[in-house]
């Protein structure tokens, strides 16, 4: 089964990949390594998910928060790729975290990233990681991630 048909299966589809909001690529290739840009909780062009984590949002709200930026990451390695098939394995996420003061539980909202990408590419999808919390993020955004992927050549 494809990843693009466990995806479906799944009752996920992948969004049309994010451009980029400023002066930057979306993400840049090289070798066999594709290195994706930060994405925020964006859907169909607006920020779903704003302000800080233990504060404005609960750790389920920043999880699902993660999830949209994982699917927006993977839209976009599918483009760069050609194909979801085309990931040989992820190397390394790393999650941001909009958080309160005092708030420490960075991983579990960024564990929507990674429990996103390991349901879709199974195998290929375990990766190093990495989740910090920050004071501010871009647009206000509760959460931004980047990943580090490996191609197939």
């Amino acid at each position: 089964m494809s990843v693009e048909d466990k995806l479906k299966a799944l009752g996920i589809a992948l969004p049309i990949a994010p451009q980029p909001a400023g002066a930057y690529v979306r993400a840049k290739r090289t070798g066999n390594l594709i290195f994706v840009s930060g994405q925020l909780p964006i859907v169909d062009g607006q920020l779903k998910h704003s302000g800080q984590v233990g504060k404005d949002l609960s750790v389920e709200e920043g999880y699902e928060a993660a999830r949209i930026c994982a699917l927006n990451v993977l839209s976009i390695l599918a483009d760069e790729a050609g194909s979801l098939d085309a990931i040989s394995q992820m190397v390394r996420l790393e999650g941001f975290v909009c958080s309160a003061e005092g708030f420490t539980d960075q991983a579990k909202v960024i564990n929507g990233a990674s429990d996103l990408i390991s349901e879709a590419l199974g195998e290929a999808g375990s990766h190093a990681r990495l989740a910090i919390g920050v004071a501010e993020l871009p647009l206000g955004a509760a959460v931004e991630f980047s990943a580090i992927a490996e191609v197939r050549t």
